[in-house]
This record gives C-alpha cells, structure tokens and sequence, in this order.
C-alpha cells in the first residue's frame, strides 16, 4: 500500500553545551537513515555556565543563527527535541519490589525522594525500566532535572520559533546513537570528551545503569597547555593537536605529552573510581569496553593511553552505527572525526524517528 500522505510530524535534534549548538535532521531510507541537515554554531562563553543559561536573550539569538547556517539541505521544520544538561541533572538506577506497571507509576515518585538530592516538587522526574537478572527486583533509571533549568530551555527555545516534542538528558541520546545490537549483553563505559566536561556513562544491555560527569575535557588540556606555556588558546589547541600522547625526543613535544598526560592520569582515576562503584553494585558488573566519543576523543593517543592505564578495550565510538550501513562511518560533508561532536546531536535525531519505526 503506497503513503500518499504522510501526517506524521518530523523532528531534528538540537544539542545544547556551554560552547556551542549542534543540529542534526534525519530522514528515513530503506532501512537505514539519510543526514540530510546539520550544522554547528560556537557561543561565546557566559552564556550558558556549567549548563546554566545565563543570558536568555542572547541564547535566542544564537539558536535564531545555528538555524540559519545549516549544511546540507534547507531546514523547513520547527520541531525540535533538544538536550539537558548532563551536570544540572541526575540519573541513577534503583531498585524495587516486583510489581505492576500501574502500582509502579505511583510507587516510583515515593522511592525517588530517597535518592534525589533535591525536593520532589523541584524537580520533572521521568523513569524508565531497564533489564534486570533478578526476577523478584524491577531496576528502574530515575531521571530529574530541577524545574528552573528545563523552564528555561523550553523558554528559549519557544521564543525562538520553535516547537518543543520532548527535552532529553545528553547521556540518553549518546547512548541512543552508540548502543548498536553487538552491545545487547555488554558492559561499556562510554566517554564523552568534550569541549567543556567529559560525560561518563555505563550502560548495560544498551541500557543506562550509571552516569558522572568531570571537568577533565578537551578544553581543560588546551588551557593547562596555554597556561603552562604562556601563549593564546588557538596556539594551544594547534599544539595539542599536533602532539598529542605520541611520544617523542623532540623537547617541545615531550612538554606537551607531559601535560596532557598529567591531566589524564586524574581522568583515568575518576574513570577507574565510577567503574569499581558500579562492579561493587551489579553481579554482572565487568566492563567489556571502554566507547570514546565527543571531538575531544580524535586526541592522538587517548585510546592507548585509557586501554594502557585501564586494561580494558578501549576504542573510538561510531556515532553512525544505528544510522548508516555498517560499511559505513561518515557522510558528505561531515567527516568521521568531525561527526564524533555530533554524537548527542544524532542521538536526539533518532529519537524523532524511533519513536514512529
């Protein structure tokens, strides 16, 4: 039967950081996906502090612009599914009684109090069951933002022309775009090094199970580069880039391998800290593999350095993996190492179309 009409509504995804907007808009293909727009806009810093808006005003005008630099073809919808801020928000598995789905609705919101760190009426909770090896326990994801910093997304984001289908915390739609089906009975520990934190998150099954957040990221290393050398952050960045991990004699590289890595070693640490938390409190708890994504992973040599102090898998993710044919990791016009940024972003695409397969 063919679809003459199709009056089901289409959605892109809208990632929301500190530093910068990324867009991306899929469209089905066969049965796979077609990135048909996207783009990325830098916004200068102190608009949007550790997930915090700070100036509405100005945000608005920055969403307005990444909406006017779209790559790809023309962008003519309005809805939109955006991000949350992963350190304004709180994600944690609990455990309980079996019961039915109706009893579970009233009985969550009573056992959540007992483990968010803020009023229940402060905060939108939504929760989620995920897969349990105990027959007789129900694990169930808890998810609270505080009221006042999703209030002020949805405000942004109305008055900037747009309309709102759903607001989603990032590590949901990183693990959306990179839980494939070859993770179905896998620990990972994903990494998401950012330009302004780093996003750690254990899934299991495909399944969230544990989520942190540290200020190790990408734009950390640039600045302890700049600081230590006594020059401007573009020089840094070129400088970090150009070094990385990779060992050398040359002096100045050997300087640089040294700062980045002094500062990775107090990432491996909180990495190693988060992992034995969550083996400590699941039976199954081994991690099988170590997923990095975010611009900050194409760092040369953070993958060896991870599997080296770690002793565990580690590689870089393929946020394309739920999206194109295996055979293939990149589109036209959006290289592989560039599209590991847009991992949230595509996360938040797919959840626009998911939810209609």
């Amino acid at each position: 039967m063919f679809k003459f009409l199709d009056l089901e509504p289409e959605y892109f995804g809208l990632d929301i950081s500190d530093l910068s907007l990324k867009i991306a808009y899929l469209k089905k293909k066969g049965k796979f996906f077609n990135l048909n727009s996207w783009g990325e806009t830098e916004i200068k810093s102190g608009i949007i502090q550790d997930g915090e808006i700070k100036n509405e005003d100005a945000l608005i005008k920055e969403i307005k612009k990444a909406l006017e630099k779209i790559k790809g073809k023309k962008l003519n919808i309005k809805n939109v599914i955006a991000s949350l801020p992963e350190k304004k928000s709180f994600l944690e598995v609990i455990k309980m009684p079996k019961m039915d789905l109706e009893e579970l609705k009233t009985a969550v919101f009573f056992e959540a109090e007992n483990y968010i760190p803020l009023p229940i009426e402060k905060v939108y909770l939504d929760y989620q069951v995920v897969p349990s090896e105990d027959k007789d326990i129900l694990k169930i994801l808890i998810a609270a933002v505080p009221k006042t910093i999703v209030d002020s997304y949805f405000s942004c984001l109305r008055k900037a022309g747009l309309t709102i289908r759903a607001l989603e915390i990032e590590s949901q739609s990183i693990a959306r775009a990179l839980m494939g089906k070859e993770y179905a009975s896998k620990s990972v520990i994903i990494v998401d090094f950012g330009k302004s934190v780093t996003s750690l998150i254990i899934c299991h099954g495909g399944f969230i199970n544990f989520t942190s957040s540290v200020n190790i990221s990408s734009g950390y290393l640039t600045k302890i580069v700049a600081d230590s050398l006594g020059i401007e952050s573009k020089e840094a960045e070129s400088l970090k880039i150009k070094y990385g991990l990779n060992k050398s004699t040359d002096k100045d590289a050997k300087k640089i391998n040294d700062l980045i890595e002094s500062s990775l070693v107090i990432l491996k640490d909180q990495i190693r800290k988060y992992i034995n938390y969550y083996q400590g409190h699941n039976k199954n708890g081994k991690i099988d593999e170590i997923l990095l994504c975010g611009r900050g992973s194409n760092l040369s040599g953070l993958a060896e350095f991870l599997f080296y102090e770690l002793k565990i898998p580690t590689k870089i993710a393929n946020p394309w993996i739920n999206i194109l044919p295996k055979s293939l990791k990149e589109v036209p016009g959006l290289p592989y190492k560039e599209s590991l940024g847009y991992t949230t972003a595509l996360g938040l695409a797919l959840k626009g179309l998911k939810e209609y397969d």
